[in-house]
């Protein structure tokens, strides 16, 4: 691909992700809630329906100086940082994925991992904003994750990536969501049956990858999670039995991996090969 084909794709996928991250923001809010994604968006105090005008990322927040037109209530910051943080992913996903040597051949494989993998990037920022909020992770977004993945992966290989590569998604997110269990039954306090589940979800996206960024990113959710964990108890902020959601953690570590797993992982060996 040259250039300014690449250029293209880069600025679609910021594009796709500003509208997917405005989609997230609803999702974010009524999830947890129970109310339907398909009800008319309306404006939480004054009940006036947004129109579609004001449903055009970021820009609409802009032009309406962050209130509501009709009663001037402010609306959260954190709408337009969503959208623009998944436009971030989105583009950043896509590159990434160009620049690794990924287990696919042909552009159509390619395009379905790609799609995989920007689908885990938006409910990473779904499932990281309502777990902070509420402290759970929601089997409405969790659970079909596993089809959804699973189905772009094996599309993938049925358009020519590695069916090894398939087998590896399934064995580790098996491994994963059966080292969570154990966790969870060794200490039940300690972790979530949340957790547990998209433990497998994270398995499958980094067992894509390879064995080295499987263990990468389980390695670094605990590492990553300990580190806010002793920063929260230093600054007084938290007690030791204060509860910190580990889904977010656990999300930031996948991404370590899917980012750099397998090099991190190769260079670790590299110390201990003798020349």
């Amino acid at each position: 691909m040259n250039s300014a084909a690449y250029a293209v794709v880069l600025a679609f996928a910021g594009l796709f992700g500003l509208a997917i991250g405005s989609f997230l923001n609803v999702v974010v809010y009524r999830v947890p809630a129970g109310i339907p994604l398909t009800r008319e968006s309306r404006c939480p105090a004054c009940d006036a329906p947004v129109r579609p005008w004001q449903n055009v990322p970021v820009l609409s927040w802009l032009a309406l100086r962050g209130r509501c037109r009709d009663c001037g209530t402010p609306i959260s910051r954190r709408y337009p940082l969503v959208e623009a943080a998944t436009a971030v992913a989105f583009v950043g996903v896509v590159g990434l994925l160009f620049a690794q040597a990924t287990p696919t051949a042909g552009t159509g494989a390619a395009t379905a991992v790609i799609a995989a993998y920007l689908y885990f990037a938006a409910i990473t920022i779904a499932l990281t904003l309502i777990d902070l909020d509420t402290h759970r992770l929601p089997n409405a977004i969790v659970l079909p994750s596993y089809l959804v993945i699973g189905a772009l992966l094996t599309l993938a290989c049925l358009l020519g990536a590695e069916w090894a590569a398939l087998l590896r998604a399934a064995l580790g997110g098996a491994v994963l969501y059966a080292f969570y269990a154990l966790l969870r039954l060794v200490r039940p306090g300690g972790m979530g049956g949340g957790d547990v589940k998209l433990a497998g979800v994270v398995g499958l996206c980094l067992g894509w990858l390879g064995w080295g960024a499987l263990v990468v990113g389980a390695f670094a959710a605990f590492l990553l999670g300990g580190i806010f964990g002793i920063a929260l108890l230093l600054t007084r902020r938290a007690s030791r039995r204060t509860a910190i959601p580990f889904g977010p953690w656990m999300l930031a570590g996948a991404w370590v991996g899917i980012a750099a797993g397998e090099w991190l992982a190769q260079s670790y060996i590299g110390l201990f090969v003798v020349a």
